[in-house]
């Protein structure tokens, strides 16, 4: 985990920092601290674990500061959304590749599936129904071994 004194993290709050001016938004601590929380948030988070990481940080931020600032950075490439089980969105910094998630209708697990992955499935779409899927809102539900009957260890 970087924190925010390594020079890639400074990278990172640059770069945002230089988009949200360039979009005429003015860089303050709040949105300072939601870049800060992004980069040292490890997998998903969701936007309400967001908020309550950036108040903590800095009493006064705001829910919407929160959400406007994730929906710039998300235009910039800086963070991606993907949508959890329940629904609620989920987000990366920087992320690397675009994936789905399986997850475990019995016991909640979840994993994450690469491109590679789901190309037979997102091909397959994309020639019989003329589909592009967006693997970042891909969710496949299902089973995994250890709750599937008779296949458990």
């Amino acid at each position: 985990m970087s924190t925010p004194t390594t020079p890639d993290v400074q990278d990172v709050v640059s770069r945002a920092r230089a988009q949200l001016h360039n979009r005429g938004m003015r860089w303050t601590p709040q949105r300072r601290a939601l870049v800060e929380v992004l980069i040292a948030s490890d997998g998903h988070v969701t936007g309400t674990e967001l908020v309550e990481r950036c108040v903590a940080i800095d009493p006064d931020t705001t829910p919407s500061t929160v959400y406007r600032t994730l929906d710039v950075l998300e235009e910039i490439g800086l963070v991606r959304h993907s949508h959890g089980h329940d629904g609620r969105e989920e987000f990366h910094i920087l992320p690397t590749s675009e994936h789905g998630h399986l997850r475990c209708e019995a016991c909640g697990a979840t994993w994450e599936i690469e491109a590679d992955e789901a190309r037979q499935l997102t091909l397959s779409l994309a020639r019989h129904r003329h589909f592009a899927v967006n693997l970042s809102h891909l969710t496949i539900v299902g089973r995994c071994d250890d709750c599937t009957p008779g296949r458990a260890g």
